[in-house]
């Protein structure tokens, strides 16, 4: 019996599309904002060391992991145009989607094993993580334009990550209770290492089965995908193909080629801070102890996912009544105060206004600047390339904010110095902003 889907611009639809939101951002609060690089720390702490021995050479532990996560984003890069056009031809992006979804999911499960012992095996789960998350929220993104009308874009846009915060600011209060109060759900210390260690371990295990769990309801209701008309050979070029013949369509969209130049530019800063601003906080930040550490760090992380959901909510309203460039403009504004302000930071409670600030405007500048481009696209139904582009300028520039951050921090000898380039580029951010005249 064939399923009947619901249609485009419908609240069924709709809130499908949205609630994938809720099932993956775990990964992005719990896996790269909070509890794992306070455990990533606390391995080395505990081994009483601050470099080890990979890839042939001795590594700190912050540029180890700046380069392995601009490695998977590299690997990002390249792997996304290839599925896109696949996908297209195909007429199935929900078969993507679901594949990397549960490759990421199963990553995060295996950082259950996560030792510097075994640091290679540790590495890949850390960086099909990654892959797994970023891959299938490219395919996601790709729907809205097939799901929302234009009108709707930016609500469903800022409904999406509102309840990507809400859902994983739930499981990160669960793992903050394991971490702090191991003993109550019978987590004991044994010779695997201390108990909170082993309850950050646990953390890992309600992730991945989080999202697989609540993914499903965006899987039920979501389409396939459109299906290209034509000859389907050369399958695994055909996203290469499809992403020079979009480069070749922006010669003609003018506006739309100044806005992806804006947002490579200023979503190198910003992706690179929320991947690297717990590693900040875990080694730039003077704390008392441990246990304050890992208190301070992950009520920094629920704050800034609280007034996230705020921030999102004011920027679609504010995009309303200036713009959505304008309102851009103005958040690209107040990063670049925050990165100098960043540089400062030494004190806990430094940390904890940096993070109320950050996720004010973290919210509204990731919310814009996916509906923005939604926006901008011209009419036609070959969303994935499109948003495979978009994808692709976002990874590249990860690649080289993540590279630049570990790169900077490596010869210095801090992280601090790099906030500064962080700043840079939210000023050029504006600045290109400021080219394009339309208003939407």
């Amino acid at each position: 019996m064939t399923r009947i889907l619901p249609i485009k611009g419908s609240k069924k639809l709709l809130n499908a599309w949205a609630f994938y939101d809720w099932a993956n951002s775990v990964y992005s609060l719990v896996i790269s904002s909070a509890i794992f690089p306070i455990f990533y720390g606390a391995l080395f702490r505990v081994a009483g060391i601050d470099k080890v021995m990979v890839f042939g050479g001795e590594i700190a532990r912050a540029p180890l992991i700046s380069y392995v996560t601009s490695a998977a984003f590299l690997f990002i890069a390249l792997i996304t145009p290839i599925l896109a056009g696949i996908a297209d031809y195909l007429g199935n992006k929900r078969l993507f989607m679901k594949l990397f979804c549960y490759l990421g999911a199963l990553s995060c499960i295996g950082l259950y094993w996560f030792s510097l012992e075994n640091i290679y095996f540790s590495l890949i789960c850390y960086f099909f993580g990654l892959v797994g998350f970023w891959v299938s929220f490219a395919f996601n993104n790709s729907y809205l334009p097939d799901i929302a009308f234009p009108g709707q874009q930016d609500q469903i846009s800022a409904k999406g990550f509102s309840l990507g915060y809400i859902g994983s600011v739930i499981l990160l209060l669960i793992n903050l209770a394991m971490v702090m109060k191991p003993d109550f759900f019978g987590i004991e210390t044994d010779a695997g290492g201390v108990a909170e260690i082993k309850a950050m371990r646990y953390s890992f295990l309600t992730v991945g089965l989080w999202w697989i769990v609540f993914s499903q309801y965006s899987f039920h209701f979501l389409p396939k995908g459109f299906k290209k008309e034509g000859r389907r050979d050369h399958i695994i070029l055909n996203g290469f193909r499809e992403l020079r013949a979009v480069w070749h369509q922006l010669g003609t969209e003018v506006i739309l080629k100044r806005y992806l130049v804006a947002f490579f530019v200023f979503s190198t800063a910003v992706q690179t801070i929320m991947l690297i601003a717990a590693f900040y906080g875990e080694e730039e930040i003077i704390w008392g102890n441990d246990e304050e550490r890992t208190i301070g760090l992950i009520i920094s992380i629920l704050v800034i996912q609280i007034v996230a959901i705020f921030g999102s909510l004011i920027s679609a309203k504010s995009s309303r009544v200036f713009g959505n460039i304008y309102t851009l403009i103005c958040l690209n504004v107040i990063w670049i105060f925050l990165c100098v302000y960043a540089y400062f930071l030494k004190t806990p409670v430094d940390f904890y206004i940096a993070a109320g600030l950050v996720g004010l405007v973290m919210g509204g500048i990731q919310t814009l600047a996916r509906s923005t481009y939604s926006k901008f696209l011209p009419n036609t139904t070959d969303t994935a390339s499109f948003f495979s582009f978009y994808d692709v300028a976002e990874k590249i520039g990860l690649v080289i904010g993540t590279f630049l951050f570990g790169y900077i921090s490596q010869i210095t000898g801090s992280m601090r110095n790099a906030t500064i380039l962080m700043g840079l580029l939210f000023l050029i951010g504006a600045l290109l902003l400021g080219r394009i005249k339309k208003s939407v």
